[in-house]
């Protein structure tokens, strides 16, 4: 079954000294699937990489590697329909527009979400969408 990937998983997989159960869960179920993503997950990865390439955490050449290897994987991207919707979840449960719009895209595709942001796990619990298990 197709979920929507949050940035926060992703990242896990560039990062050699990050490591979690559910990371590894959608990284195999992605193998054998798809995932949906906002457009601005595409953002998000990149600029995270970014600045732990400033920590020293990965190389800018890993960091190249990686989004070759991600970009290999079946990930869509679509947007959320209702931009307003966005911002009313945004509003509701205290989050990021940007996490909005992975919570959005959940509920009106009706998928499971994947993350590891606790905030957004929670929103999307208090609005009947399943996490990724």
């Amino acid at each position: 079954m197709p979920f929507v990937l949050d940035a926060s998983i992703a990242i896990t997989w560039a990062m050699r000294d990050e490591d979690h159960p559910l990371a590894d869960r959608a990284f195999l179920a992605i193998q054998s699937d798809s995932a949906i993503v906002p457009g601005i997950f595409w953002y998000e990865i990149r600029n995270v990489l970014v600045l732990n390439e400033r920590r020293n955490r990965i190389s800018p050449a890993d960091s190249i590697q990686f989004l070759w290897s991600i970009e290999q994987l079946s990930i869509d991207v679509d947007f959320p329909q209702n931009g307003t919707h966005v911002m009313d979840l945004s509003r509701k449960h205290r989050l990021s527009v940007y996490d909005s719009a992975y919570l959005a895209l959940a509920m009106q595709k009706q998928l499971p979400l994947a993350t590891l942001d606790h905030d957004l796990e929670a929103a999307a619990l208090a609005e009947g969408v399943s996490i990724l298990e």
